[in-house]
């Protein structure tokens, strides 16, 4: 597939002023000489008249000729810059499917930089990422790991441990040579090194899975507290019903808002009591289950007397409102500040009807998001791909290190080394290559 020439839009169908489309393989030069009058120069942008095979006159639009291999893709590539209308990007393929070229499938443009060597499979991610990135924290992750932040810390892992298993070998092929302990000494005290240095990468809080897919904050409490009114507030749009009567909310309901430059999915939930209503309770079940896997519980306390003072005291004693064995962090927030002042003890007052201390649990929410995300320091994994791979390499160089023969550790060592290519596609990858560049747009 890798000789074929192909070709697909880089940006979005539809209409518009400019539509690109690119060409990479073997034939991207003759196709391109064949359709403009003749091959442009060399990266420089020219204005040609592109005809189909039979001469029909199909655009006049900017054409770019790059040859490879300092390309995208590595290949020699040619680009035509077109009017946006859907009939000039109809007729420009089939022109193209004419001269045999095939239209490319999802990623392959990425796929054939990762072949010849333009990019590492870790960079291939992040620009997937990049594509998909829907703020300024999302894209800062992508562009650093895509700039090889990631892929040359495991690259001098992989290089340590390569010189590791050489030794290793040594001492496993001269058993004769009465090498000095201290040879043996050294490389079980690298191999340790190196399994504690992946340990520490691993133990990163998934600040950067979280920064990828986002957090989420669950608003919680009692009926009629004022978690969906809250929840409008920090969305700013009307995303939930709000009533008077308890017991309106009764399955959880979903909104995607940006806090300091992170995703958050913030999710309305059912108000927490003892209830006979089935639908009610299955709410009450629902909004329980969503907390426990949450970021963070925003727990709400109003200052007006609640609805069923009984209930009320367990919820404001905090009884109940979490059940299970997971405990994420709780912010602790007083509602209708602007009915009664608050006795409670909590975190922040707000009233969302008035604005009152709204700006101020913005900035609490986004420091909280901030810091579950954090970009200081080495580069974050990013991918559940990555973390199995390193879990399994770090599983992998403990035994090498607790392995008292020599060609055991010497195995365990090549497993490891193996595991820790599998991430930037140096070894073992053709099982997973599929499934990487699978996810990404067509053109890209």
């Amino acid at each position: 597939m890798i000789e074929d020439t192909i070709f697909a839009p880089m940006t979005g169908i539809g209409r518009s002023a400019i539509t690109a489309l690119r060409i990479s393989g073997a034939r991207a030069s003759a196709v391109a000489a064949a359709m403009c009058g003749g091959c442009p120069p060399p990266r420089r942008a020219s204005l040609r008249s592109i005809h189909d095979a039979r001469g029909d006159l199909l655009d006049r639009a900017i054409v770019i000729w790059l040859p490879g291999p300092a390309t995208y893709t590595g290949e020699d590539v040619a680009e035509f810059h077109l009017h946006g209308g859907r009939a000039v990007l109809d007729g420009v393929a089939d022109a193209l499917l004419e001269f045999g070229l095939r239209l490319a499938e999802p990623g392959e443009f990425s796929r054939r930089a990762f072949y010849n060597g333009r990019l590492d499979l870790v960079q291939a991610e992040a620009i997937s990422d990049l594509v998909a990135a829907e703020t300024a924290g999302q894209r800062r992750q992508a562009l650093r790991q895509m700039e090889g932040a990631l892929g040359r810390l495991y690259e001098v892992w992989a290089d340590r441990l390569t010189r590791v298993l050489a030794h290793q070998e040594a001492l496993i092929d001269f058993p004769d040579e009465n090498l000095p302990p201290a040879v043996e000494a050294a490389l079980t005290a690298e191999v340790a090194s190196i399994a504690a240095e992946v340990a520490t990468h691993l133990s990163d809080g998934r600040r950067g899975e979280k920064m990828r897919e986002g957090l989420v904050f669950v608003v919680q409490g009692p009926p009629n507290v004022g978690k969906s009114t809250l929840v409008n507030a920090l969305a700013e749009r009307d995303v939930a019903i709000v009533s008077p009567h308890a017991g309106t909310t009764r399955d959880t309901l979903e909104v995607s808002i940006v806090l300091g430059d992170v995703p958050v999915t913030l999710i309305d939930t059912a108000g927490l009591r003892d209830t006979d209503d089935p639908v009610e309770a299955e709410g009450v079940r629902r909004a329980r289950a969503k907390a426990e896997t949450a970021d963070l519980v925003l727990r709400l306390i109003s200052a007006q007397p609640m609805v069923d003072d009984a209930a009320s005291n367990g919820w404001l004693a905090g009884k109940g409102l979490i059940k299970g064995g997971c405990e994420p962090p709780e912010l602790l927030i007083g509602t209708k500040t602007d009915l009664a002042p608050h006795s409670a003890d909590v975190d922040i007052s707000v009233s969302a009807r008035t604005g009152a201390g709204m700006s101020e649990l913005r900035h609490r929410l986004a420091t909280i998001a901030a810091e579950a995300t954090g970009q200081s320091g080495p580069p974050p994994l990013t991918r559940q791909r990555h973390r199995a791979l390193l879990s399994e390499t770090r599983n992998l160089l403990h035994t090498a290190h607790l392995e008292a023969e020599p060609e055991l550790r010497a195995e365990s060592l090549r497993l490891a080394l193996a595991a820790l290519g599998g991430i930037t596609g140096k070894v073992g990858v053709e099982a997973l290559l599929d499934r990487v560049f699978g996810d990404f747009c067509i053109g890209k």
